[in-house]
């Protein structure tokens, strides 16, 4: 079993295994397959409320799990892109949520709450 790792050491593992990373249509390729990677998981759990009430099985537990992890390979293959470490991502992403629960601005919408 592959020990748990940081989120910097999970993209710098990631990064080896982007075998066309400088290619020229990497990036768009890229941003596609988050967008699908998104949509299969989505999928998985679509036909657990279809075909079992929304009660999520052990196999399918298992296989929504591949399909996020898929989609964070392509996250850090995305942040990899522009030299953003997934670490920044995760804080600056806490601090936001953080700061939005403090004024009581969770629900509601748009980016400025």
């Amino acid at each position: 079993m592959i020990p748990v790792v940081e989120l910097n050491q999970y993209q710098e593992h990631a990064r080896m295994t982007a075998t066309a990373r400088r290619e020229t249509w990497w990036f768009t390729y890229v941003t596609a397959q988050i967008a699908s990677e998104a949509g299969e998981f989505n999928g998985k759990y679509a036909k657990a409320l279809r075909d079992e009430a929304g009660v999520i099985t052990e196999e399918r537990r298992s296989a929504m799990i591949l399909e996020l992890g898929d989609l964070l390979w392509y996250i850090a293959a995305a942040a990899d892109h522009f030299d953003i470490d997934l670490s920044e991502v995760a804080r600056l992403n806490i601090e936001k949520l953080r700061s939005r629960q403090e004024r009581g601005k969770l629900h509601g919408d748009g980016d400025n709450r």
